[in-house]
């Protein structure tokens, strides 16, 4: 006759099992809180994307996303777009491009951020030149940012500049992130941390994630994998110790997560490994 304890013993040894199994899980496991809500910038599946967008969003609803970054390109229009999101429970948060677009038509790409009801615009490239950056390129970029973040928030939006690595190699005072942060308005300008792109520079993501709190309402979120290469791989499958950096990012209060992988040959593929990983880390 089986009893209670034989019951938890072997639903303990089944749950080790399936940990064991998925090694996605296995990482995930343990803590006690968890995400909220989790997006995808829609490039990651931009092939698929553009062959059916609809079946896109529906199969990264069933997956878990509930937000996306962008994405509105693929539907005949932004009231077509947002009514399907409505429909399988995702929400548009932000959208962007580069700076030189920005400065040449700012009202143009405000005017659709507000068609699309989105809470930020995002500058992805926030520099003139290809880098390595100096102080004279800092400079620049922060005068273009104050301005754009000030036209941002006069059209009800809130301004984010995105990091990649070379934010992170030093110019003659420090490093060019840490004087865009000091030298951007903290009330329009913010920045959207990829996670990924600040551990390629050399730095630590936590470590920013604190020295900045307050400062950055969105995280882009992207493994690193094992080698000396350091390539972006899907979230859950690299090295990058995502628990210490969501229980950080949690008590700051961020609420935007979007998984992003750069040249991603399988989207699909990524964003259902990618949805198991954050809807069952805890942290």
């Amino acid at each position: 006759m089986n009893t209670r304890r034989d019951f938890l013993k072997t639903s303990a040894f089944g749950v080790a099992g399936i940990l064991a199994a998925n090694p996605l899980l296995s990482l995930a496991a343990n803590g006690k809180n968890k995400l909220k809500n989790f997006g995808f910038i829609s490039g990651i599946a931009g092939d698929a994307m553009k062959a059916d967008w609809k079946d896109t969003l529906k199969k990264a609803a069933e997956f878990g996303f509930t937000e996306i970054e962008g994405g509105s390109n693929f539907a005949s229009s932004p009231k077509e777009f947002l009514e399907y999101c409505k429909k399988v429970g995702i929400k548009a948060i932000a959208s962007g491009t580069s700076l030189e677009p920005l400065l040449k038509e700012p009202q143009k790409y405000f005017d659709q951020y507000n068609e699309l009801k989105l809470k930020y615009a995002v500058c992805y490239w926030p520099w003139l030149t290809g880098g390595p950056f100096n102080l004279d390129d800092c400079k620049k970029a922060c005068e273009s940012l104050n301005e754009l973040g000030a036209k941002a928030k006069a059209n009800g939006l809130q301004l984010l500049w995105h990091n990649h690595d070379k934010e992170f190699h030093a110019m003659e005072e420090g490093l060019p992130f840490d004087y865009i942060m000091n030298h951007t308005d903290p009330k329009t300008v913010q920045c959207e941390m990829d996670i990924y792109w600040v551990k390629k520079g050399g730095a630590d993501p936590l470590e920013m994630l604190k020295k900045y709190a307050g400062r950055i309402p969105v995280l882009h979120v992207k493994d690193m994998a094992e080698g000396a290469a350091q390539d972006f791989i899907c979230p859950g499958r690299g090295i990058i110790d995502f628990k210490s950096i969501f229980a950080e990012a949690k008590k700051q209060g961020i609420e935007h997560y979007f998984v992003e992988r750069d040249n991603e040959p399988d989207g699909i593929g990524c964003l259902k490994s990618s949805g198991e990983f954050l809807k069952n880390i805890r942290f």
